[in-house]
């Protein structure tokens, strides 16, 4: 019987395995000018550290996971990113003692159970980075420009940086609430799986990748203007930094995050 790598999988042989490292190696270089450091992650963790950080509601949560028992009977799961192991081992090594800024970064194999299609893979990677200890927007700025100097230095060119704001935990849920009102007004018009995310998550109607729900999409209220006067003035001073650095940006009011986590700046690099 022959035994083959299993669907969504691939092997990295020795004549493209140079290409990695090379790129590895300048995000390595990159992120160590910016003073962020490497922290190595485990494979595996409990389960309920996703499900709690992630949310129970997200795609990844609910049905993109590789979960199983150990002989224990304990849940564990592969990692299906990075952001959650790198907050519990800053909370379990007590790395805030320090009372200064912890930029880190990680790269190394996710997991997560996608059908297996052209681009997507089962065992996929990640360069990843964090910094833990403020919410200056100092620093989301820095990791934008410090992630454009990546990309240039691998030779990309033509992409352009994306940018919305998410608001915070005091004023999203109110937008949340005006949002779902203003979906329902179009619920026939939307396709099944946005309707699914408009009782679990309706920013995500916001990501609908189906282009007649895109057009709805872009007539709905938009985040940045129901942000309060915190998240509004953050916000500015993000954009501000990234002016006064020649940082060219679009704003996206479109531009959303399916993770529970995430608030303030959102960004993404479209080529």
């Amino acid at each position: 019987m022959k035994i083959q790598a299993i669907r969504g999988v691939k092997d990295i042989l020795p004549d493209e395995i140079e290409k990695w490292q090379w790129v590895e190696s300048q995000a390595h270089n990159i992120f160590a000018r910016y003073g962020f450091k490497e922290i190595r992650l485990p494979i595996f963790e409990k389960t309920k550290l996703f499900s709690r950080s992630i949310g129970e509601t997200t795609d990844i949560v609910e049905k993109e996971m590789y979960t199983f028992e150990d002989r224990s009977g304990e849940k564990i799961t592969l990692r299906p990113e990075g952001t959650a192991s790198v907050v519990r081992a800053f909370i379990e090594h007590k790395m805030y003692t320090k009372k200064t800024l912890q930029k880190l970064y990680y790269l190394g194999p996710m997991f997560r159970y996608e059908r297996p299609q052209a681009g997507r893979f089962r065992q996929f990677y990640q360069i990843g980075v964090e910094a833990l200890g403020s919410h200056h927007p100092a620093v989301d700025a820095e990791v934008m420009i410090m992630l454009m100097d990546f990309f240039r230095s691998l030779g990309l060119t033509g992409f352009r940086l994306q940018l919305n704001s998410l608001g915070c935990n005091g004023c999203r849920p109110e937008y949340r609430e005006i949002l779902k009102r203003s979906i329902h007004k179009h619920l026939s018009e939307l396709c099944e799986n946005c309707n699914h995310r408009y009782e679990k998550n309706p920013l995500r109607v916001l990501d609908c990748k189906v282009e007649h729900d895109r057009k709805i999409a872009g007539d709905l209220p938009k985040i940045t203007d129901h942000l309060c006067n915190e998240c509004i003035d953050h916000f500015n001073e993000v954009r501000s930094l990234l002016d006064s650095t020649k940082t060219p940006y679009d704003l996206n009011h479109l531009l959303v995050r399916g993770l529970d986590y995430y608030t303030h700046t959102t960004f993404e690099i479209a080529s």
